[in-house]
């Protein structure tokens, strides 16, 4: 078995998305992060391919492939900014379960990691993420997610805030944001994410300042300098998942109960999903993370 770093070829975006497919479609002990019950049947999907490249480009170092006998076994991605490092994805192929390939890989990913003082993790309910992650030096913080359909008549909202849609000229805020409550910038990581969500919507008023993307139904990473924006944002999000579609908003820890209480009155449904890991530093709050970008 040799490690490699990933390149920035379609070929590779490609062989990373169908292992990971067919890590979680049959989840093993070191394919950790995700579960079947999180995914809908296998598709090429843009933003995954778009992502490994990204991350190909910006972090080589956290990015790594494992092959044996020329098939692609394990990956891992992982992303540094400004001093914070977040693995993104660990998968390891079923056939090459027991071998160690998921350790080794985040062992050589964690290489990237050196000099960053804080870390930051999204992971399934699996004990087998629980298990590598925190033997990686995450503190572990169960989490929730909500999903269901918005019950119209609970959205009702003064709009004291106003919130509007964001685009390019807003990424000064969006980073000045992200490093008062992540104490890093996603830099990199917001353009990528404005070219493939549905939307943008961004608060800043004298109140504080915050953004939130949404795609479809899902709130993807939502961060606010204070309660009352977070509120505003999550709110103004869920009133524009469209009709008929459900709602998913997911990665809660125990601070982020003014996101559970918006849950509740719109008719979200909570549930225990996984873990937010940190070390080096307290979950983010308010803040909801990206379960690719956190």
């Amino acid at each position: 078995m040799i490690l490699r770093q990933i390149r920035d070829t379609a070929a590779d975006a490609e062989a990373v998305q169908e292992l990971s497919f067919t890590a979680f479609a049959e989840p093993s002990d070191e394919s950790p992060d995700e579960s079947p019950a999180d995914h809908a049947p296998p598709r090429a999907t843009p933003l995954h391919l778009a992502r490994t490249r990204h991350l190909a480009r910006t972090d080589p170092g956290g990015c790594w492939l494992a092959e044996s006998g020329g098939e692609a076994v394990g990956v891992v991605l992982s992303m540094r900014r400004e001093g914070l490092w977040t693995p993104s994805l660990l998968a390891v192929r079923p056939s090459a379960q027991g071998r160690g390939v998921g350790r080794l890989l985040l062992e050589r990913a964690a290489v990237h990691a050196r000099g960053c003082l804080r870390g930051m993790v999204c992971a399934s309910a699996s004990p087998a993420a629980a298990r590598r992650y925190r033997l990686a030096g995450f503190t572990l913080h169960p989490a929730m997610r909500l999903t269901g359909r918005v019950d119209r008549e609970g959205l009702i909202d003064p709009g004291d805030i106003p919130v509007h849609r964001g685009n390019a000229t807003h990424l000064h805020l969006l980073d000045s944001v992200d490093r008062r409550l992540r104490g890093s910038a996603h830099g990199p990581d917001h353009p990528l994410m404005l070219g493939h969500f549905e939307e943008l919507l961004v608060a800043d008023a004298l109140a504080g300042s915050g953004y939130c993307y949404r795609d479809g139904g899902g709130v993807k990473l939502l961060a606010a300098t204070s309660k009352r924006i977070a509120v505003r944002l999550l709110r103004e999000a869920l009133a524009r998942v469209p009709s008929g579609v459900e709602a998913r908003v997911e990665f809660l820890t125990a601070e982020q109960e003014w996101a559970l209480d918006v849950g509740l009155e719109v008719g979200l449904t909570p549930e225990s999903r996984g873990f937010v890991g940190v070390r080096g530093m307290r979950p983010p709050a308010p803040y909801l993370p990206s379960g690719a970008f956190l």
